[in-house]
């Protein structure tokens, strides 16, 4: 398949529907022969915040049968961040000639003193950029001045500020350094395996993530928690060919990864980006995340023989401990515990254009994703939310 139309075709979304649909009427009559297995809906957990959006973007959940229930994981990086690391930033922004630089979604994250948005109009020179290497040429437009850049991201982005430290080094660019903050996802996903209240039957594991660290990683879900896992793509057949696998090895009564993204992830993943992780980064030995508390070997850091573009060396900054508010259900939402618009602050006083928690903030979080495409309040539930027309060759 080489062009967009051919993965949004009706007629295909159709014939998928019926072979999921196929597929879980022979689970179902299984576990009406098993009379110790319960009777109830499938629960996969798509893990990144881009899936999400594509759920909610082409109405794949009004398709879905009600014997699927699509559970929302942690899969955005803003949105797992922690307040404690906000106002870690707004600490190093606060310094003599600072220019801190991160991505737009990390500017209104609100951390205990107000987001990086609120620092910036009280006269903080923060400002966003599009790549690491923004900032690196930042810092060769002021040598005069400390350029910070706020690094976050699962290992999707990891390569991209690992390549922009070794070229920092190569320059031997001193008024460059890096905040890091990135999240490695396998042990976050292990977090939510353990996570008691949760019954999950299959994971669609990140297509971007997969593209840089290949299937092995995930391999541990199939065979230590014996759960299905499949790579999956963004578009809306991407998302239900997945789904289709996965109830397929589900009725097969197998668990294994396998790769539906076949057009974008090797099996053995992205060398020159895994080399460049290995060769900038070691592991966090125990990093908090937003809603899961501390889970080791969750982050990474820079190794020491890069100290000299280490922000968090060069300012001495200790990470402050996060308390995160009562009012806010972030962490539930998160964990998959609940849906956003059974927080009671959803789309009340939490709305895209006035947020409280980082899933409202972020363009890939559960909350926005439920608020755009339709989910505007608790009371009124699902909203108009645009669906694939089955009938014709449109979307």
């Amino acid at each position: 398949m080489k062009y967009v139309d051919e993965f949004r075709n009706p007629d295909v979304v159709k014939a998928v529907l019926d072979a999921i649909n196929h597929k879980l009427d022979v689970i179902e009559k299984k576990r009406e022969d098993d009379t110790n297995t319960p009777m109830r809906p499938l629960q996969l957990m798509e893990f990144c915040g881009g899936h999400t959006h594509t759920l909610f973007k082409y109405g794949i959940e009004n398709l879905l049968p009600d014997r699927i229930e699509m559970v929302h994981g942690p899969g955005c990086p803003v949105c797992v961040l922690p307040m404690g690391r906000v106002d870690d930033c707004i600490e190093i922004a606060s310094k003599p000639n600072v220019i801190l630089t991160t991505f737009g979604d990390a500017m209104r994250v609100p951390g205990k003193h107000g987001s990086l948005l609120d620092a910036k109009a009280g006269g903080c020179d923060i400002r966003m950029v599009y790549s690491p290497l923004d900032a690196l040429e930042l810092a060769r437009r002021h040598p005069d001045k400390e350029i910070v850049f706020f690094a976050l991201g699962f290992e999707t982005t990891m390569p991209s500020t690992a390549l922009t430290v070794l070229q920092a080094e190569k320059e031997q660019r001193n008024n460059f350094s890096l905040f890091c903050n990135h999240i490695t996802t396998a042990p976050t996903i292990e977090a939510i395996l353990n996570e008691p209240d949760l019954k999950l039957d299959g994971f669609l594991a990140p297509g971007h993530v997969s593209m840089v660290i290949g299937l092995g990683p995930f391999q541990f879900i199939a065979k230590d928690y014996h759960k299905p896992i499949v790579i999956t793509g963004f578009e809306p057949l991407d998302i239900l060919q997945s789904i289709l696998m996965l109830v397929t090895q589900i009725a097969d009564e197998r668990s294994e990864v396998e790769n539906q993204y076949r057009r974008v992830v090797e099996k053995e993943g992205n060398d020159p980006g895994l080399t460049a992780i290995q060769r900038v980064y070691q592991t966090y030995p125990v990093t908090e995340l937003r809603g899961f508390g501390e889970i080791g070997d969750a982050g990474v850091r820079l190794r020491p023989e890069y100290a000299a573009w280490d922000a968090e060396a060069k300012f001495s900054i200790s990470r402050h401990a996060t308390q995160e508010p009562d009012t806010c259900q972030c962490g539930e939402v998160l964990k998959g515990l609940i849906k956003p618009w059974q927080c009671a602050r959803y789309g009340k006083d939490c709305t895209p254009q006035d947020p409280l928690g980082a899933l409202m903030v972020s363009s890939e979080g559960a909350c926005a994703a439920y608020y755009n495409h339709g989910y505007r309040s608790p009371e009124k539930g699902r909203g108009r939310i645009a669906v694939i027309d089955t009938s014709s060759q449109s979307v």
